[in-house]
C-alpha cells in the first residue's frame, strides 16, 4: 500500500508530465516555449528536493536491539549455524569483536546489519601509518562490503578503560585514520566510532553531574565527540545496570535495576528529571557529560547490556530469572514504537546490542563473564527471548532466584572439573610464586603435603592464592579462575590438620 508521502508525489510527477506535454503541443512561439520549459524543469528540481526531504524524514531508524556476537569459546556452532540462530532470535543486527572472514561471509546477502572492529593491537600502529590503515580496510572490509552490510566500524573495545597511555592517547587518531582509508576507497555508508565503559566517566550520579574523567575530557575525549559529531556517527557505550547494582546491593533496588519497579523512582535534584530505571540514569551520565564539553545532540549506540545468567558463589545476584527480566524489559523499551527515549532525551531512539550471542566457556576472569549468552552453545536458549520487542508475554515459567541476596559463609577455589591435568603445572607454580607463604604447608614436612597427588596440591595453592589476593589485584585479576582450571565450591576441600585457606563472605 502506498503511504500518503508516496501518492503526493506521484500526483506532483503526474500533473508535471501533463504540464510539459501540454507545453510542447502548444501553438506558442518558440522562445515562449523555451521559457515555459524552463519554468518546468526547475519546479520538477524543487520536486525532487521536496521528495529527497520527505524520504529522509519518513525514514525510520529501528530501535530494535541487535547482539554481540563473541567467539571466545571452544564449543561454538558454526558461523553459518550462528547467523541462522541470529535470525531465529529476530535480531536485525550484529556486532563482532574483529571482522572474522567466516563470519562476514555468512551474513553475506542478508539484511543483517554489521558491525566490525579493529583489533586493540594494531590502533597505535595504525595511527603511525596510512598503509596499514588502508590494509586493514582492503582485507577486511572490501572483500565482503556491500553484499555484507556493514555499516559501523569500531576502532578497539573500551581503549580508554585501559592504563596504556599510548594506547590511549593513539585512539582518536586511528579513528581518523580508518575514516580517511573508508572514504580514500570508496566505502560510503559506513559510521566510524569506538566503545567507552562507564568508568571513563568520573561522576555519573545524579545523571546531571555526568562529566568524564579528567584525564581524558581534554586530551581524548573532546577530540572524539567533535569527530564523532563531524561524521554523524554514534557515541557506542557500554551500559550494565548488573554491575552497578551488584556493587551497591544495600541502597540500589533490585526492581530499579530491572526495570520492575512500581514504586521505586529517583530524582535528579539539578533537573528535576525523574528516572524509574537505571538504565536510563546510566544513559543520561553520559548525554550530560557531552553536553559540558559542548556536544549536547550527539547520538548514543549501547554497544553492550546485558545481564549475567549465573556466576561465581561470591556473585550476587547472577542467575536466569534477573537475566530472562532484564533482558526481555530492556527489550521492551528500546523496541517500542513510538520510541521512548530517556528522561534527558525523551521520544529519542537508542540503538542498541544485547550481550551477547553465547554463553562463552573461555573468557578469563568471574563467573559472570562467561554467562552473559542468550544461548548455550549448542544453540538452545538460556532462557525464552526474543529481540523484535513484540512478545508481550513468555510461555515458560523461570527458576525462582537464589542469590539475590549475597552468599554468607567459606568459600574455597579448588580444581575444576575435567581441567586439563597438564596445564596444572604451571598454574600451581604461578599461585607459589606470588608470594605470602602461599604455598608452604604443600612443601616437604608441611600439613598439606602429599607428593603424589598434585591435583590436591594444586587446589590447595589456588585456594591459598585466592584467598591472598582476590582483594588485591594480580596479573590473574586475582580472581578464582587460572585459565579455566579453577573453580570456587563451598565445599571443604581440606582434611584433618590441613586446612584450607578460604575466603569467607
Amino acid at each position: 500500500m502506498w503511504s500518503t508521502q508516496t501518492l503526493a508525489i506521484k500526483y506532483l510527477h503526474s500533473s508535471l508530465l501533463r504540464s510539459y506535454q501540454k507545453l510542447i503541443s502548444s501553438p506558442q512561439t518558440k522562445k515562449e516555449k523555451n521559457t515555459a520549459i524552463s519554468s518546468t524543469i526547475m519546479s520538477v528540481l524543487h520536486l525532487l528536493t521536496l521528495s529527497l526531504l520527505i524520504s529522509i524524514s519518513g525514514a525510520k531508524f529501528s530501535g530494535r536491539p541487535g547482539v554481540n556476537y563473541g567467539q571466545l569459546g571452544n564449543n561454538l556452532p558454526s558461523p553459518s549455524d550462528s547467523v541462522t540462530l541470529i535470525k531465529s532470535l529476530n535480531a536485525k543486527s550484529v556486532k563482532l569483536y574483529d571482522a572474522n572472514p567466516s563470519i562476514l561471509a555468512a551474513l553475506n546477502a542478508t539484511d543483517i546489519v554489521v558491525s566490525v572492529m579493529v583489533p586493540n593491537e594494531l590502533i597505535v600502529n595504525i595511527t603511525k601509518s596510512k598503509t596499514l590503515s588502508d590494509d586493514w580496510i582492503k582485507s577486511n572490509v572490501l572483500p565482503f562490503y556491500p553484499s555484507t552490510k556493514i555499516r559501523y566500524l569500531l576502532v578497539g573495545n573500551e581503549i580508554l578503560s585501559s592504563q596504556d597511555s599510548e594506547l590511549k592517547s593513539a585512539l582518536v587518531p586511528a579513528m581518523r585514520k580508518i575514516q580517511r582509508s573508508l572514504k580514500t576507497l570508496g566505502v560510503k555508508k559506513v559510521k566510524v566510532g569506538t566503545t567507552l565503559a562507564m568508568d571513563v566517566l568520573n561522576s555519573s550520579y545524579p545523571p546531571s553531574s555526568g562529566e568524564f574523567r579528567s584525564d581524558i575530557s581534554g586530551s581524548v575525549m573532546k577530540p572524539m565527540l567533535q569527530f564523532l559529531n563531524r561524521t554523524k556517527s554514534f557515541l557506542f557505550v557500554d551500559v550494565y545496570p548488573y554491575f552497578a547494582w551488584a556493587q551497591d546491593p544495600a541502597h540500589i533496588n533490585l526492581d530499579y535495576a530491572l526495570f520492575e519497579s512500581t514504586n521505586v523512582t529517583v530524582m535528579d535534584p539539578v533537573t528535576n528529571l525523574t528516572y524509574n530505571n537505571l538504565f536510563d540514569q546510566m544513559i543520561d551520565a553520559f548525554v550530560f557529560a557531552m553536553k559540558r564539553l559542548g556536544y549536547p545532540d550527539l547520538r548514543i549506540w549501547v554497544a553492550e547490556t546485558g545481564w549475567p545468567n549465573h556466576g561465581d558463589y561470591d556473585q550476587i545476584g547472577a542467575n536466569i530469572y534477573n537475566a530472562a527480566t532484564y533482558n526481555r524489559n530492556v527489550v521492551k523499551k528500546l523496541a517500542a514504537e513510538p520510541p521512548v527515549g530517556t528522561p534527558a532525551r525523551p521520544g529519542k531512539v537508542l540503538p542498541s546490542f544485547i550481550f551477547a550471542l553465547y554463553n562463552e566457556n573461555q573468557k578469563t576472569g568471574p563467573g559472570t563473564e562467561r554467562h552473559f549468552g542468550l544461548l548455550h552453545p549448542n544453540g538452545s536458549q538460556v532462557y525464552e527471548i526474543e529481540l523484535s520487542g513484540k512478545t508481550t508475554e513468555y510461555k515458560e515459567s523461570l527458576p525462582a532466584p537464589e542469590n539475590n541476596e549475597g552468599y554468607k559463609g567459606k568459600i574455597w577455589c579448588v580444581v575444576a572439573k575435567g581441567a586439563n591435568w597438564t596445564q596444572l603445572g604451571d598454574a600451581l607454580s604461578y599461585a607459589c610464586s606470588q608470594g605470602n607463604n602461599t604455598c608452604d604447608p604443600i612443601k616437604p614436612g608441611g600439613s598439606c603435603h602429599k607428593p603424589d597427588l598434585m591435583v590436591f596440591h594444586a587446589s590447595y595453592a589456588f585456594s591459598s592464592y585466592w584467598a591472598s589476593f582476590r582483594k588485591v589485584g594480580t596479573p590473574l585479576g586475582g580472581t578464582c579462575y587460572f585459565n579455566g582450571l579453577a573453580t570456587q565450591t563451598i565445599k571443604d576441600p581440606g582434611y584433618g590438620r590441613c586446612e584450607f585457606p578460604s575466603v569467607t563472605l
